[in-house]
């Protein structure tokens, strides 16, 4: 389950579920600091609408931060098969890679999925490590870009050394720092 943390200026106000961090900020009294909630799979800040009630508040959230709305019964049908997750890209590859995914059982489309599930299989410590890493520096770069040793805890970050890193935010705000830590050590515990 993904999990979302949302700051105020440099304290930290409330973690977890989006649901539960929607209705923490909504029922916190006003900061005067700039709020941001943050995706703690990704780093990267979300916005979020807490307007209305509760229930309307978490009715929005339902089908998530990032779900596209489902097109109108009027709009031409799209390709795949959407109620399944399935999306319709274009992929361009030479005659030969074209007559090799034909020919396996199943066609091209089944192919290409079993190919990209055997490359996460193989690589998966690699992206878990890499996306830890990511999430890291996008937050670190939003909250912290403009404190002592960024650069370098950021150049530390990159090369996986989390003791270096430590050493370089120790005088960071302490929720800043510990939530750059939990972010850069997620792929060890995963």
């Amino acid at each position: 389950m993904d999990t979302y943390t949302a700051f105020a200026g440099h304290a930290r106000i409330a973690a977890g579920p989006l649901p539960k961090v929607a209705l923490a900020l909504k029922h916190a009294p006003a900061s005067p600091a700039p709020v941001v909630i943050f995706s703690d799979r990704t780093g990267r800040p979300i916005d979020l609408d807490l307007r209305g009630s509760d229930r309307e508040i978490l009715a929005r959230l339902a089908g998530g931060p990032a779900m596209p709305a489902e097109p109108a019964p009027s709009e031409p049908r799209g390709r795949g098969r959407p109620r399944l997750g399935v999306v319709a890209r274009e992929v361009t590859l030479l005659p030969e890679h074209w007559e090799w995914l034909g020919a396996q059982p199943g066609g091209a489309s089944v192919a290409l999925r079993k190919l990209v599930h055997e490359a996460r299989r193989a690589s998966g410590d690699k992206d878990r490590a890499r996306e830890a890493r990511d999430a890291a520096y996008h937050f670190m770069s939003t909250m912290a870009g403009n404190l002592p040793n960024f650069e370098e805890a950021a150049r530390a970050l990159f090369a996986d050394d989390l003791n270096r890193v430590t050493s370089l935010i120790v005088d960071w705000p302490a929720d800043i720092r510990e939530h750059v830590m939990a972010l850069a050590q997620r792929h060890h515990t995963d």
